[in-house]
């Protein structure tokens, strides 16, 4: 769809509008509501997306009363028809920005062309080191002594756009998936409001594979 027959995405109140995909239990979404319930994230949850009908977050988003959408992958016959089905219910929830907070599938060009710039995954590793599926075992197998979390716009590729913050965890010896996981997570939940609160503030601004921090404007080692 052209951009130019969208709606406007501002809202009314010049909030930024966020949607969220989830695939699981939604600890990165509680993240944001809890972030924007304390006044650090001048934002709103618009609604929730999930591709698991079980999924948590969904959960989680009706706690906030927001909007929370199962849409079953199995009912389209491509990706990009899926996709397609989630482009219009962002059109529907005039959602400005979309993050991906542990969404398990790859998006298509369907849905990133109309929101170039404009969504922003979190992924469980410094990239662009352990790419994909199952990060913590890719580090653990590895051997790493560090490893992290990433925010980063995305693109067509896996994994792979322009990055917009990172955080280093150290690896301990006889660290578990499990174990090395939970400490990730919480980096993740500490960076993801500050770099979406940037963003709301215009103090992002993406050049190539280069993403620039307006000068004066940081992101905060501990909460």
């Amino acid at each position: 769809m052209p951009r130019e027959e969208w709606p406007s995405l501002k809202s009314p109140e010049g909030i930024l509008r966020l949607g969220v995909l989830a695939s699981g239990r939604g600890s990165n979404l509680q993240s944001i509501l809890e972030a924007i319930g304390r006044g650090d994230l001048s934002a709103r949850v618009a609604v929730v997306i999930s591709n698991k009908k079980e999924a948590q977050a969904l959960e989680r988003a009706a706690q906030y009363q927001v909007p929370a959408l199962f849409l079953d992958p199995s009912h389209y016959l491509s990706r990009e028809a899926y996709d397609t089905a989630i482009l219009q219910q962002l059109k529907e929830y005039r959602v400005e920005l979309i993050v991906l907070a542990g969404y398990m599938r790859l998006v298509t060009r369907t849905l990133i062309e109309p929101y170039h710039d404009r969504i922003i995954n979190i992924h469980p590793s410094l990239l662009p080191a352990f790419p994909g599926m199952h990060a913590h075992r890719q580090a653990l197998e590895y051997g790493v002594r560090v490893s992290g979390c990433t925010l980063h716009f995305v693109d067509e590729e896996m994994d792979h756009g322009p990055i917009v913050a990172q955080a280093a965890v150290p690896v301990f010896e006889g660290d578990t998936e499990e174990q090395l996981s939970e400490r990730i997570l919480a980096e993740e939940h500490r960076l993801l409001p500050q770099v979406l609160q940037l963003y709301a503030e215009g103090k992002l601004k993406v050049e190539g594979r280069k993403v620039h921090i307006q000068e004066g404007a940081s992101i905060r080692k501990n909460r």
